[in-house]
């Protein structure tokens, strides 16, 4: 299935694991499954989607005929949230700091990073899931009218020198 290409792909991207030195594909594959399975808990699509963790399958095809972006982009984000969460967690227990001396080893800055890279990507997938629910609406969009508030600021940038002060 191209699913598993794709989906694959876009969490090497996030993972920043492009040249496929970290995870096998199929590993990548089941946690895109796992992805899924907990997404369909709590988030409604307008496909009915079937998840086989054990089978390793996934139907429909998100990524065949019309896409199902949301459904993609918020697996894909959760898949990268959780693979982060686990190195988060491996590394945690490496993250030593040693001093000798004037000689020092510090394992503590890879453990920061991955904690903000981890923290990011898990508010990317919380955003994603709100952002569907909320109907994929654009942020901030709006009908401004005359009266509306914030649509003087508008009408000012229109408005000559002059015609400014006489309103």
């Amino acid at each position: 299935m191209v699913w598993q290409t794709e989906m694959v792909r876009i969490v090497r991207h996030l993972i920043n694991d492009i040249d496929a030195v970290s995870y096998a594909d199929d590993r990548l594959e089941e946690t895109v499954l796992v992805s899924a399975q907990l997404i369909l808990n709590y988030v409604d699509f307008d496909n009915t989607f079937t998840v086989d963790v054990d089978g390793l399958s996934l139907a429909p095809d998100p990524t065949e005929g019309t896409k199902d972006n949301s459904f993609i982009n918020i697996v894909c984000t959760k898949a990268a949230c959780v693979i982060l969460s686990s190195e988060l967690r491996t590394h945690g227990l490496n993250s030593v700091s040693i001093s000798d001396g004037p000689s020092r080893i510090d394992m503590t800055g890879i453990v920061k990073n991955l904690q903000i890279a981890q923290q990011d990507m898990c508010a990317k997938s919380e955003d994603a899931i709100m952002q569907h629910k909320a109907g994929n609406s654009v942020a901030g969009q709006a009908i401004l009218g005359p009266y509306s508030p914030g649509a003087d600021g508008v009408a000012r940038t229109t408005l000559t020198h002059r015609e400014g002060y006489f309103r």
